[in-house]
Parts: structure tokens; C-alpha cells; sequence
């Protein structure tokens, strides 16, 4: 499955993927998604592959779902593109670093607890509006992020579902660095060529190890999370969310119980 909006080249035993969907400021849509999805699974299975490099452009890494996609999903596909996407994100192997520019909005943010290295460039702004859309977490967050966070600094990011910045990404847990923009992606890629160089199956193992006390919590949450985001797309309070943010209007929730 391939994409122009994803962009992906092997190189010096690096998987590099880009998302490069500039006009739309890399909203993922379902081709984007199955796209991410087949590229991880290459490099998992290819010998070649030691390291996995994930991006956007500079001034963006994603802002999330496109919104008129959740319009027009059907809320009972037993396996959405998004779904399939984040079930490889965290079933990897190989390291993923990611860097981060501009908006990470949604699953632009959840995706990255699934990263082992993530770098941000002080302009980076996160945001998880779920709540805000009449949605739920997805991609195990809600497990994930009060783990490394704490409580208090998850239930404020998750529920008030305000933008927040690298600042507070990296006091959250989310970001491993903060690095300044210019040198963003030189300084990820550095990362990736580090683990490239490394005994590959230690670093496999190590990974595995660091993620076995939590695999199976994380599997069983994202199913439950995407039962419920299945169920809170078809409802009145998500389509009166997602129809006023696309018609730059101010939702009225006031005739919600």
C-alpha cells in the first residue's frame, strides 16, 4: 500500500517515513493510515531495517484525523484503517524515533507514546481534543499517559483538551527531548543511525522487555478505546462537535444530558 501523502525510503538501515500532506497540514486519512500501517510491517520484517524514522514537515507533523472522515466512517467496520495503523505502531519491534514540528493534534500526539525516542522543536504544539469532539481516547492512551504522566497532568491534558506545548509534552512523558528547529530532523536521524549501529537483536530484546509488563493492558485497552470511539462517532454530541468545527462555529451542547 502505498501513498504520496506518505513518503518512504530505506536508507542506511533507516525506514524513513514522512508524512507529506502539506495542503491539509498532514491530516491522516484511511489510504494515509494503511499506508503507515505496511510501511512499519516492511521494515519489522526486512533484515535490512535496524531503525524506524517517523516525521512530518517542519513546520508540521500531523493534525490528526481528517475530520470529514469521521463524518463518513461507518461505525461498525470491524477494522478501520486508523485501527489497523495504530495496532502495527505498537506492535513494532524495531525502534521508532519520531520527530516533531508544528501541530501534533490527536492521534498526531497518541501515536507518539508508541515511539521509543521522540524529539520536538520548541514550536511544537500538542493537542488531545477527543473529549472537546464527544469522542474518547484512542491508541491505549488512556492507559498509556497517566502511566508516564501521572493522573492530574493526563486528566488535565485529556479532559480540558486544550493545545499544550513542548514544554509540557516533555514534563508529561511524551517527548524524550526538546531540540531546537533547525537541527530537529538532523538530530532524530542521528538517534536512528545510533540504534542502526547497535547489536540488532539486543536492541530488539531490550525494547521487548521494556514493553512486556504493559503489552497486553496496551492490546486490551485499544480494543476497548475503539469499541467506544465507534460508539461516540455515531452520536449527537460528536456530529454537532466535528459539523461545528467544520463550519468554524461554536458547538452547543446545551440540549445534551
Amino acid at each position: 500500500m502505498s501513498t504520496p501523502h506518505v513518503v518512504v525510503e530505506v536508507k542506511d538501515r533507516i525506514a524513513r517515513l514522512e508524512l507529506s500532506r502539506p495542503e491539509k497540514r498532514n491530516a491522516l486519512t484511511p489510504d494515509m493510515y494503511l499506508a503507515l500501517a505496511s510501511a512499519l510491517e516492511r521494515a519489522d520484517a526486512a533484515p535490512e531495517v535496524r531503525a524506524v524514522l517517523l516525521h512530518g514537515r517542519p513546520d508540521c507533523f500531523s493534525s490528526g484525523n481528517d475530520l470529514k472522515d469521521f463524518l463518513g466512517r461507518d461505525p461498525d467496520a470491524a477494522d478501520p484503517p486508523a485501527f489497523r495503523f495504530l495496532t502495527r505502531i505498537a506492535g513494532t519491534r524495531k525502534p521508532i524515533v519520531a520527530a516533531v514540528g508544528g501541530p501534533a493534534v490527536g492521534i498526531g500526539t497518541t501515536m507518539l507514546l508508541h515511539c521509543d525516542l521522540v524529539y520536538a522543536a520548541p514550536g511544537a504544539r500538542f493537542q488531545l481534543p477527543f473529549a472537546a469532539l464527544g469522542l474518547v481516547p484512542e491508541a491505549a492512551s488512556s492507559l498509556l499517559l497517566p502511566a508516564i504522566a501521572g493522573y492530574q497532568r493526563a486528566a488535565e491534558l485529556m479532559l480540558l483538551a486544550r493545545p499544550f506545548d513542548a514544554e509540557k509534552a516533555l514534563a508529561a512523558g511524551i517527548v524524550t527531548e526538546i531540540v531546537p528547529e533547525a537541527s530537529l530532523l538532523s538530530h532524530a536521524a542521528a538517534a536512528a543511525a545510533r540504534l542502526a549501529e547497535l547489536p540488532p537483536s539486543s536492541v530488539r530484546l531490550t525494547k521487548e522487555l521494556l514493553k512486556r509488563a504493559t503489552a497486553q493492558a496496551v492490546a486490551e485497552r485499544m480494543e476497548e478505546e475503539r469499541r467506544l470511539f465507534a460508539d461516540r462517532l455515531a452520536s449527537p454530541e460528536a456530529r454537532e462537535a466535528i459539523t461545528a468545527f467544520l463550519e468554524k462555529r461554536a458547538p452547543d451542547f446545551s440540549r445534551f444530558g
